[in-house]
């Protein structure tokens, strides 16, 4: 520091630059005058423009707060939303479930219906083939029996027996009418 002061007397000295440590050249009186006047004006110049910048940042916080609440509030909203979106659906699953339920035993109770019906007309197609059956067998059993009795009583009976069994029928139609 003393290298400092040294230098600062000699280059005043030589009319450079140097610190003048005399009170009334230093003009100490102006700069106190300029200090009084910049408090007395910078006061409020700088008290308004802190004014406005505490009333800035106020009406920022409040504005952040304000947006803050309609956060949350939008949040819970869409919570509660979420919330009965879930709710319904499960319903909707649940009801889903039902309905497959429902319509499987529908469909079982109609497959089962389906075969029962199947059941009966194979049964029936049965019983009407083993008729027809039955029918054309006793049809052949009929022709083959009046041919063999046709055959018989062409070989056994004459003409003369074959006219009376025809008049003998002929008399039992007749009577019989």
């Amino acid at each position: 520091m003393g290298n400092l002061v040294l230098l600062a007397t000699e280059a005043h000295g030589e009319g450079g630059f140097g610190l003048n440590f005399n009170i009334l050249e230093t003009n100490l009186i102006n700069l106190s005058i300029l200090l009084g006047v910049l408090y007395y004006f910078g006061r409020q110049l700088v008290g308004n423009v802190l004014s406005e910048r505490r009333s800035k940042i106020e009406q920022t916080i409040k504005e952040v707060e304000a947006r803050q609440r309609q956060g949350a509030e939008a949040l819970a909203d869409q919570q509660q939303k979420l919330a009965q979106a879930q709710v319904e659906a499960e319903n909707i699953r649940a009801a889903a479930e039902v309905n497959a339920k429902a319509a499987k035993e529908a469909i079982l109770a109609a497959s089962a219906q389906e075969i029962e019906r199947m059941k009966e007309s194979a049964v029936q197609d049965l019983n009407s083939e083993r008729e027809r059956a039955m029918a054309e067998l006793r049809q052949r059993v009929a022709t083959m029996a009046m041919a063999k009795v046709d055959s018989q009583l062409r070989e056994t009976l004459d003409d003369s027996a074959q006219q009376q069994l025809i008049d003998r029928n002929i008399a039992l139609l007749g009577g019989g009418s």
